[in-house]
């Protein structure tokens, strides 16, 4: 009953508007007064700093903070000019431009919202310009951007990694994979709305153009090279390349000359606020979560379920439905912090392997991401391109389609995922 009430708690105050992190520590706190007295608030502030410190969440505030600065140094705009010239050629090419530079953006940032905004504010209004429909335009920037939290690195990874006590490496090798057939489906439909609306192609192939964009991006190349080099070849940890991803970024600005002072002040404060969201909703999880396993609650859900079913494949298909409806309400982090070590005593028990569940989960936020109301993703995308959210939602339905056949795919056949994991590690 008193699960219930803390439940309750949590939903009346998140529709009242309270940040969620704020709501999450309330109904936690609710809990511990309850169970264990008034003395449990006396180290609530030590708890939540303990949990929020942890080496691998070093890597949040780096790779968000890469992030912008990559934005603020015109990284972003070499890496369009790039891919325009290489695939610009095709039928609706602004589209899979779109795609293309979130594939790229998503090696750096691992933050799907920064992507959309990043990229979206450059391509979106160029897509309108050229005769693309608004809701199209946010619909494919959109979807792409969800790429972000799928290939490496990936904040959600990270987060997963450490609610889970796996491996972030891992997740992130497994990730890789998945990304690149997301984004593949992605410029399939993106071609056949390009077909079906006589969608304009963009400059005719030339080799000297593609030369001379991939020489003034060449630069640019160097931070994926360093990020998952550094990852797939053992070189580095996760938490160690978001650091060199930082300097790196830093590096590039002051080549290309467009980094100084003020704009590096803007994109530390940009990717401080950015963490300070995410930080605060896992100082508030550790309460939450220690109260759930002073209570046993994850075992006791696990013991349920076992006594529906204990096949694999069918608990795979309860959390999968279970995740994407969290995600319709929840932010991808908060999800993650608030679900997953409730599921793990279950994932652990029917032998699921931990980091391909990791990427089932984040699969399962990344649509999340572009399904109202919450569709944090979705809703940026449809503010820079003026449009309303149902009408992009009716085009983004055959973006989202895309990422749940591969959310299919990996979660039924493991070794889509986990074949580099088994290479690279086993």
């Amino acid at each position: 009953m008193l699960i219930f009430w803390m439940f309750v708690a949590l939903v009346v105050l998140i529709c009242l508007n309270v940040p969620i992190a704020v709501a999450l520590g309330v109904s936690a706190l609710l809990g511990l007064v309850v169970t264990e007295g008034p003395d449990s608030i006396v180290t609530m502030a030590l708890d939540m700093y303990d949990g929020s410190t942890k080496f691998s969440l070093i890597a949040i505030p780096m790779f968000v903070l890469a992030g912008a600065i990559m934005n603020a140094s015109g990284i972003s705009r070499r890496l369009i000019a790039f891919v325009a010239a290489l695939i610009g050629f095709v039928r609706g090419g602004l589209s899979m431009v779109t795609i293309g530079v979130s594939l790229f953006f998503a090696e750096i940032s691992g933050s799907a919202v920064a992507d959309v905004a990043a990229i979206g504010s450059i391509l979106i209004p160029a897509m309108k310009k050229r005769g693309y429909g608004g809701p199209f335009a946010a619909a494919v920037t959109s979807s792409s951007a969800s790429l972000a939290i799928i290939i490496p690195p990936s904040i959600p990874m990270i987060l997963y990694a450490v609610s889970a006590n796996t491996s972030v490496e891992q997740l992130f090798v497994a990730g890789f994979v998945p990304g690149l057939l997301g984004a593949a489906g992605l410029m399939g439909v993106a071609y056949f709305f390009a077909r079906k609306y006589d969608f304009p192609v963009e400059d005719t192939f030339n080799v000297a153009t593609l030369k001379a964009t991939f020489l003034d991006a060449l630069p640019t190349f160097a931070l994926p090279v360093i990020i998952l080099g550094g990852i797939f070849g053992g070189f580095v940890t996760a938490t160690e390349a978001a650091g060199l991803a930082v300097l790196a970024s830093i590096v590039i600005g002051i080549y290309y000359n467009e980094v100084n002072l003020r704009r590096l002040k803007a994109a530390m404060l940009d990717g401080g606020m950015q963490t300070a969201v995410v930080m605060l909703l896992v100082a508030a999880s550790v309460l939450m979560g220690g109260f759930l396993t002073r209570a046993q609650i994850p075992q006791q859900i696990a013991a349920e379920i076992l006594a529906f079913t204990s096949n694999k494949y069918a608990i795979l298909l309860i959390l999968n439905v279970f995740f994407l409806v969290i995600g319709f309400f929840l932010h991808s982090a908060a999800a993650i912090i608030l679900v997953v070590p409730i599921v793990i005593p279950l994932i652990q028990q029917v032998g699921i392997d931990p980091v391909h569940f990791g990427l089932v989960v984040t699969l399962n936020l990344a649509i999340g991401q572009q399904t109202p109301p919450v569709a944090s993703v979705l809703i940026t995308s449809c503010s820079i391109a003026r449009a309303n959210i149902w009408e992009v939602s009716k085009v983004n339905i055959y973006f989202v389609a895309v990422l749940l056949t591969v959310l299919l795919m990996c979660t039924y056949i493991p070794a889509i995922p986990m074949f580099l994991v088994d290479y690279f590690y086993r």
